[in-house]
């Protein structure tokens, strides 16, 4: 098998790769939120605040409605849920924005819910700097919202994620001299319960500090716990065929953390038949989607229980899919006071922050089953970028590495080609004496080879040895935030995108066509060799639609790799 074969071979799987994901797109399973996205929310693109009306469950298991709450706390795995239909006043709902300077946080006063969180830092594309991403967001096709409440035993009253509440202010940002901003929210019973949600930002930082503060000024004891959920529908996927967008291909989803099972996926798809039900300490649940990731994270020595269940549809709310998490029960005898809370981390996901965050939180960065390369290799990009600056050129200096460690087999593949080429006329003459006899062409190669030393395979293991990397690398540049809207030079503002001038792919046409005129095919028909022909061709419309920084690695392994057989072919045709 000839170099050229394996690139065809390489061709064909990401073809066979591009086409499987758009027939996924369009004919593979369905998540049963589209439909009702599609068929009720036709006059309407935002969720009012009064959508949270109770809708009868024929399964408890499976979900209730947007103001589903969790039933009086336990020591176990909360039990099915419930649904509560909120009261007129309730109803009621007024905005108040509280910021720093990572995110600006739209909050309800109708449950304290967090409704919308912008990401100041990072835009949503580079043709407009001043609009921030939304990874919260109330919008019916992108609906994701954060919720926590308290639910007590016995009936006693607690303020769940649709109880009101009331606050001082509408805006609360982060003052220039000030490290952290606070909004309090506060919430009290005629038997003496009183409640402050205290939400806390602090400077640099994608992390909310949430907190139930809870006093007792009843005649009688309070037992409750603190519940933290989200709940959104999957984003609308892209149009089949658009190569060049990797949330075609990013994973969009519920995940959990857990000391003995460590990272999980939690697919949409899974939670009807295989819902999660597990209580653990040391743990986080997120629902992740490509370059960020929302994630509760409890105290690393709480006891927490999680689940996972289906929200059917409700009003204009298309159906939802929940991740929970509930706290440990807190006692509080009568004139007593305690506190419950958690971390909810909304933003990148910063592969050098996410640890520090939580333990195993960087998993989110889903680099499937070339893991184990992609992380090294992310590794080293980044030390390469803190010296240069550009991550561009970090690519370029990646590939240098990569080429230098594989610089011995290298040499070996292209001694071989080169043996191979200056064999090309003796292989023509073996070719006209035995015609059409196959047995004795190929004896009579393999007896030439072996008089010769060639190995006619040598050139294929560095090239297969070199397959994964790139195929890592394809995922560090998908999955990376860090190269989301990373300039280049000249016309390359965003290496996460394809190259918007075409200049790279034309350019790796031009060094796979001249490598392909060094590389030999022995014994190939002419069918072989008109297909192995339009190979730069067949590469070059395929790169045109890759993200412009893994036709860069390319192009510069091409290049270099280019220049090392050039130089060897030459050595060797001069020899004798």
């Amino acid at each position: 098998m000839s170099n050229l074969r394996l690139f065809l071979l390489l061709a064909l799987a990401m073809v066979g790769l591009q086409l499987w994901s758009a027939w996924q797109t369009d004919y593979g399973p369905k998540s049963e939120s589209a439909a009702p996205a599609a068929t009720t929310a036709t006059t309407a693109t935002t969720a009012p605040a009064t959508g949270d009306a109770s809708v009868p469950i024929a399964n408890p298991g499976s979900g209730g409605a947007d103001g589903e709450v969790p039933s009086a706390p336990t020591e176990g795995v909360a039990p099915p849920v419930v649904a509560d239909a909120p009261t007129a006043a309730e109803a009621h709902d007024r905005r108040v924005l509280v910021a720093n300077d990572k995110l600006r946080l739209t909050v309800s006063t109708r449950g304290a819910e967090i409704r919308i969180a912008e990401l100041l830092t990072y835009p949503i594309s580079l043709q407009r700097r001043d609009v921030p991403i939304k990874l919260l967001n109330e919008e019916l096709e992108r609906y994701f919202v954060s919720q926590t409440g308290l639910v007590a035993a016995d009936g006693r009253p607690a303020p769940t994620h649709t109880a009101e509440y009331a606050i001082d202010g509408d805006h609360f940002e982060l003052a220039d001299d000030a490290n952290a901003v606070e909004a309090v929210f506060r919430w009290s019973d005629a038997s003496g319960i009183v409640v402050r949600k205290i939400l806390r930002l602090e400077r640099g930082s994608f992390v909310v500090q949430v907190r139930h503060e809870i006093e007792n000024q009843s005649a009688a004891p309070w037992s409750g716990s603190q519940y933290r959920q989200m709940q959104r529908v999957p984003p609308p996927r892209p149009a089949a065929f658009a190569f060049n967008n990797p949330e075609l291909y990013a994973y969009v989803g519920a995940s959990v953390y857990s000391p003995d099972e460590k990272y999980q996926k939690l697919k949409f798809d899974d939670f009807a038949e295989e819902p999660y039900r597990r209580s653990f300490a040391g743990g986080w649940s997120a629902m992740q989607q490509h370059y960020f990731v929302g994630a509760w994270v409890p105290d690393v020595a709480e006891p927490t229980s999680y689940e996972t269940s289906i929200l059917p549809p409700n009003g204009l709310l298309p159906t939802r899919y929940l991740m929970r998490q509930k706290s440990p029960v807190l006692t509080l005898a009568p004139g007593a006071s305690g506190s419950v809370g958690a971390r909810l981390y909304l933003g990148p996901k910063l592969q050098g922050q996410l640890p520090k965050v939580a333990e195993g939180l960087q998993y989110t960065v889903d680099y499937g089953m070339v893991a184990f390369i992609a992380q090294p290799l992310f590794w080293v990009l980044s030390w390469i970028h803190k010296l240069v600056g550009n991550w561009g050129l970090s690519i370029i200096l990646l590939t240098l590495l990569v080429k230098l460690a594989f610089y011995r087999l290298s040499e070996s593949q292209y001694r071989s080609m080169a043996k191979m080429r200056r064999l090309q006329p003796r292989l023509e003459q073996l070719k006209e004496r035995f015609g059409d006899d196959r047995q004795k062409m190929a004896q009579a190669q393999m007896d030439l080879f072996k008089q010769e030393k060639v190995n006619p395979i040598g050139g294929c293991l560095p090239l297969l040895l070199q397959l994964p990397v790139f195929f890592a690398l394809y995922w560090v540049i998908f999955e990376a935030v860090e190269l989301r809207q990373a300039p280049f030079f000249g016309w390359i503002a965003d290496l996460s995108v394809k190259d918007p001038l075409y200049i790279l792919p034309i350019l790796n046409v031009a060094v796979m066509w001249y490598t392909q005129k060094l590389s030999p095919t022995p014994g190939m028909d002419p069918v072989q060799k008109k297909v192995l022909q339009t190979m730069p061709l067949v590469f070059g419309v395929l790169f045109a639609f890759f993200p412009a920084g893994l036709v860069l690695y390319w192009l510069s392994n091409g290049l270099l790799g280019l220049v090392q057989q050039v130089v060897i072919t030459k050595r060797i045709e001069s020899s004798k």
